[in-house]
């Protein structure tokens, strides 16, 4: 059964997303304040975690960044309407995707669901073949354990910053537009939305985390006007 955390710290908002996705034989955790959601998500491996921006205690923003200190697991975050700023933030925290308030509910569970969906497909990809290591320089990408390590040395990446690296390095020289990665990475909800900010702002946390130097980069380049791309 997959698992949800929803954290907000109004509890009506939290009782009627809670209500909905145990409609659909989704198990829902909840928590109303930063410090909470912290020690549910150590304890447990979600499948999601739907988490507001404007917390209690420790910020939505600072709950993220907390979680992608020992997690993977996908985060939604929730923001104000308008709040261009928190989206950012949150993506740069390590976030998956967003949803502006007020939402929608049925909003809420289609981007749940298509998370989970991406996650089983890749985990029976996983499963069916071994793809070994890929290797380019000092960069060395797990497929399979989705594990990256620069020299001898793990970085821990994001679940969206894996899935870009792993498309961008098995596809070498091959130019993305910013409009392409948002589609292969995210998929087509994001692409309708159309804000490639989004790759801008991975691009950039993945460049900090792998490139010996993120202004002169050794892995992922920029092909000016069109796109990124690996430099085998």
């Amino acid at each position: 059964m997959a698992k949800v955390l929803v954290v907000d710290d109004e509890k009506l908002i939290v009782k009627g997303i809670r209500f909905s996705l145990e409609q659909d034989g989704i198990e829902v955790d909840c928590a109303y304040d930063g410090d909470e959601a912290i020690a549910k998500a150590k304890e447990t491996e979600y499948d999601v975690v739907l988490l507001d921006v404007m917390l209690p205690g420790h910020d939505g923003l600072e709950v993220c960044q907390a979680i992608r200190e020992f997690s993977e697991m996908p985060i939604i975050m929730l923001t104000a309407k308008g709040g261009d700023m928190d989206k950012i933030l949150g993506l740069e925290y390590g976030a998956d995707d967003y949803i502006t308030k007020p939402f929608n509910i049925l909003e809420v569970k289609a981007r749940i669901k298509a998370i989970m969906r991406r996650n089983s497909r890749k985990n029976k990809k996983n499963t069916r073949q071994n793809t070994g290591m890929v290797t380019a320089g000092d960069l060395r990408l797990d497929r399979e354990g989705r594990r990256v390590f620069i020299k001898d040395r793990e970085i821990n990446l994001t679940a969206k910053e894996f899935d870009l690296l792993e498309l961008l390095v098995t596809n070498p020289n091959k130019v993305y537009s910013r409009e392409a990665l948002l589609g292969y990475v995210w998929g087509n909800k994001a692409m309708d939305s159309g804000d490639v900010r989004t790759v801008d702002v991975h691009v950039r946390r993945l460049r900090e985390k792998i490139e010996p130097s993120p202004s002169d980069p050794k892995y992922v380049h920029t092909k000016w006007g069109v796109g990124y791309y690996f430099r085998a």
